[in-house]
């Protein structure tokens, strides 16, 4: 039985669809083509263990998992899922017929539980361009993917979650966010802010005008004097994101795995403190 399952890979700050086509036949044999990395390759053994663990019961047949287009590189541990989903599929565990309206994304524990992957902005966003009825991330990347509007995000903490909503036993909840209301409500909240900079006054009209003007800003000093404190302090004074803005900053943070857990967008401008001998 063939049966096609929707993920997506990362490429910079985009995401590109992958179609994960999974063939069950007469056989005992397991293939995964299509051009998988290291830990894509290892999915397998994680597959098997959250399978067993949860009482399912592992495929004996001859599997072919073919992850199209062959030429773009498949990393990273977040094609578990979607993997396990369509081997179970091809193994009529799962019902098929709303596989194709999801796009899923997930890395799968030893006892199934679901963790947490990299770049979910992206690949939402992608779901929606493509026209997804939903997606189906870990839930702590729920609120992430939530942020793109039009789109029924639903976030799963377990392997049963997905094979139970797949066979009509269980609803999942989708995620919600009100994307402008809270982004204009944290934007006027600051960590460290310029008003409690205390004296420096020739310091703080330099950062002022650099601010006010875009300018590039050298400051220099002895080690206490107040440098990286005053630095920390200038986004305070900055001009505000755009939505936009903040949506392309929130994608560079997804992909580097650097936005905390239950995130949305990044409402502030970063900070960003590389050390003096960084090459």
């Amino acid at each position: 039985m063939l049966v096609k399952v929707f993920g997506a890979a990362v490429q910079g700050i985009d995401a590109t669809l992958i179609t994960i086509e999974v063939n069950s036949s007469r056989g005992c044999m397991f293939y995964l083509v299509g051009l998988p990395d290291s830990a894509v390759k290892e999915s397998h053994q994680r597959i098997r263990s959250a399978l067993q663990v949860n009482g399912y019961k592992i495929p004996t047949s001859n599997i072919v998992i073919n992850m199209a287009p062959a030429d773009i590189r498949k990393e990273g541990s977040a094609y578990d899922l979607p993997i396990a989903v369509g081997m179970l599929a091809a193994n009529e565990t799962i019902s098929s017929e709303r596989l194709t309206r999801y796009l899923i994304m997930g890395e799968l524990g030893l006892d199934g539980s679901i963790q947490p992957v990299k770049g979910i902005l992206p690949i939402a966003i992608k779901a929606r361009e493509k026209a997804f009825e939903g997606i189906i991330v870990p839930l702590q990347n729920a609120r992430e993917a939530a942020v793109v509007n039009d789109l029924k995000v639903c976030g799963v903490s377990n392997i049963k979650e997905v094979v139970e909503f797949f066979n009509d036993k269980r609803d999942l909840e989708p995620t919600i966010v009100n994307t402008r209301e809270e982004f204009y409500v944290q934007q006027s909240v600051f960590d460290f802010d310029f008003s409690e900079v205390k004296g420096q006054e020739n310091v703080k009209r330099a950062l002022e005008v650099a601010a006010a003007g875009g300018h590039n800003l050298v400051m220099v000093g002895a080690p206490g004097s107040g440098k990286s404190m005053m630095a920390k302090r200038l986004p305070s004074i900055l001009p505000p994101l755009s939505l936009g803005e903040s949506l392309e900053t929130t994608k560079i943070h997804s992909v580097a795995g650097k936005l905390g857990r239950n995130s949305s967008l990044i409402s502030k401008r970063p900070f960003r403190d590389p050390h003096h001998t960084i090459s």
